[in-house]
């Protein structure tokens, strides 16, 4: 079961480690000891959470829960014309169990019945990229870090007052 829940102040510790758990291979690179490592987690987690705020004023910042487990966040911002995907991180024990497509399918749902692009970036190294493209995201461009992709919404036809 998978569900999603307002983040907490108490999700903190949480939110760093997820945070933490995209940067470990980088991390094992460094001969740093691991009370740096993890000031460092702090420090990139705060600093990319406040970029976010600061670029999406009104984003929802959400807890992914699966089978009653803290499992990953969800970030997601909303205007007139697009539906952003500004995160989706699971931690590795709940990544390729179907979450994230779960989540990325009910967006496309509500992108469709409000007629909404969805938009996100990736960068194009990770593994998420085939998932996006089988779910019909596709390349816009690249800011030398990240690909921008869209999916824009399915168009419904109305019945006609004769049918």
């Amino acid at each position: 079961m998978i569900r999603l829940r307002q983040i907490k102040e108490k999700d903190d510790a949480f939110i760093e480690a997820v945070y933490g758990s995209t940067r470990t291979n980088e991390l094992n690179l460094t001969n740093w000891p691991e009370q740096q490592k993890k000031a460092f987690i702090i420090m990139q987690s705060m600093a990319q959470l406040a970029e976010y705020k600061a670029k999406y004023p009104g984003a929802v910042y959400q807890l992914i829960i699966y089978n009653k487990q803290p499992a990953g966040r969800f970030y997601t911002w909303e205007d007139d014309n697009e539906i952003r995907v500004i995160d989706i991180t699971l931690l590795p024990l709940f990544r390729s169990k179907g979450i994230g497509t779960f989540l990325l399918k009910e967006l496309i749902k509500k992108s469709n019945s409000v007629q909404k692009k969805l938009s996100l970036h990736v960068e194009p190294t990770n593994p998420a990229l085939q998932l996006y493209r089988r779910l019909g995201f596709v390349y816009i461009k690249n800011n030398g870090r990240h690909y921008y992709m869209e999916r824009r919404p399915e168009i419904f036809s109305k019945p006609s007052k004769s049918e």
